[in-house]
This record gives C-alpha cells, sequence and structure tokens, in this order.
C-alpha cells in the first residue's frame, strides 16, 4: 500500500467551492485502477489548507495510472 499525502491551498473565500468541487473529483480518483480510498482533511489552524491522503495499490498505480491517466 502506497499513502500518497497531499497539502493543498485554496483562495481564502473559496473553501466552499473547493470542498463542492472535490467531492465531483472523489468520484474519479476512486475510479482509478488501483485506489484503494481517500480522505480530504480541512486544516483547524490555517485557513484554506487541506490534507489529501490517498491510498494506493502499488507505486504504480499512482505513479503510473493516476499521474499520467
Amino acid at each position: 500500500m502506497i499513502l500518497e499525502a497531499v497539502m493543498l491551498h485554496v483562495k481564502p473565500g473559496m473553501e466552499s467551492d473547493f470542498e463542492y468541487s472535490f467531492k465531483k473529483a472523489s468520484k474519479i480518483i476512486s475510479s482509478m485502477n488501483g485506489y484503494l480510498s481517500h480522505e480530504l482533511h480541512r486544516c483547524i489552524e490555517v485557513n484554506g489548507r487541506y490534507l489529501l491522503l490517498v491510498r494506493w495499490e502499488t507505486l504504480e498505480s499512482h505513479t503510473v495510472g493516476f499521474l499520467r491517466g
């Protein structure tokens, strides 16, 4: 299992739009080959900062399948 961790920065005031759009993007991410699960966490200390965690079966599932898909 590979854990991908991505820090996302959203412009102030755009958090609701981002979260709405991310729900749509979640369907795309979860349909990728080798996908296991994902979580999106909103930072309570810094407005507009999110941590995205995505679990993949293998490194190739992420690097070849998702990034190049």
